[in-house]
């Protein structure tokens, strides 16, 4: 008797070959590399990332710290979540803080966005750790400059990609190989995609920040995205300030990040948006990412994640 498999069951099994698949990339790197560090920014993709360490290492305690580098102006129930689910779990954060780099004189702040100017901040970090790995839940499908990279993508000296210098990766085969001051990003999650990610969510019932979900809030539209009403963003000329049911697709410096128009107040709701969705989460909700069409490139050059 043939077996009718449901879609439900097909995902499941692709969801369990892809944690599979990233489970062993970190255990790999692990293995290889002497001080991996995990960026966390509390984003759904970060939050995936750490618990497939978690489950790589399990029942032992992560054997790396978590990292995230604070613009200051995050979506304070990003921040409030990152804080609960890192002492909930005993992990060790550290908060590199891109204020103490302005402080500093590290870097200079131009704009209202701080986020070009994390590139400096999680370079230092780095640094001054001694940090030669890095794990990231960056995807191939976020945007084009992502699906340029491997697995693993090394950095040099002074922490910049050079997209030319990629190392082949048959198989599942990982060279981390690296020379004194080089370092590699490292990322587990390339294969997946957004869909994967939130059907994974929701078959390990993961928690998330309340914002990935449909609520009301005051917005106003500034070139075609909806920024959110803050101390740091207020309606400027023509603009104007109203309360919307929206929702985030990504989290990051409120100043660039756009909420999109939704009443999914689950998961299911999501996974349904999403499925249908023709436009990348980056694409329609990153201010940064439209100020041309190498942008995220030029910033991962410098150094950025």
């Amino acid at each position: 008797m043939t077996q009718t498999l449901s879609p439900r069951d097909v995902h499941v099994d692709e969801l369990r070959a892809l944690e599979a698949e990233a489970v062993h990339i970190i255990r790999e790197v692990a293995a290889e590399l002497e001080r991996p560090v995990l960026l966390f920014s509390a984003g759904k993709d970060s939050i995936v990332l750490l618990r497939l360490a978690e489950k790589a290492f399990r029942p032992a305690k992560l054997p790396f710290p978590v990292l995230h580098v604070d613009t200051g102006h995050n979506f304070p129930e990003v921040i409030d979540f990152r804080d609960r689910r890192v002492s909930q779990a005993g992990h060790r954060l550290i908060v590199a803080s891109v204020q103490e780099s302005i402080d500093s004189g590290r870097v200079k702040e131009a704009g209202l966005s701080r986020n070009r100017l994390q590139t400096r901040t999680l370079l230092d970090a780095l640094a001054y750790s001694g940090f030669d790995a890095a794990f990231g839940g960056a995807r191939r499908d976020e945007e084009r400059s992502r699906a340029k990279e491997r697995v693993l993508s090394f950095r040099d000296e002074f922490g910049q990609w050079d997209p030319r210098a990629q190392r082949p990766e048959p198989w599942s085969l990982y060279n981390g190989k690296i020379r004194r001051g080089e370092s590699v990003r490292v990322f587990p999650l390339s294969n997946w995609t957004e869909l994967d990610v939130w059907r994974y969510i929701k078959l390990e019932n993961l928690e998330l920040p309340s914002i990935y979900f449909a609520h009301q809030r005051e917005v106003f539209d500034r070139d075609g995205i909806l920024l959110a009403a803050s101390e740091f963003t207020q309606p400027e000329g023509r603009e104007r300030a109203h309360v919307e049911w929206v929702r985030y697709r990504t989290v990051g410096d409120l100043t660039i990040t756009g909420a999109v128009r939704s009443h999914a107040t689950d998961i299911d709701g999501v996974i349904a948006e999403i499925s249908a969705a023709t436009v990348s989460e980056r694409g329609e909700t990153r201010a940064d990412d439209r100020t041309s069409i190498a942008a995220m490139e030029d910033r991962k050059r410098e150094g950025y994640f």
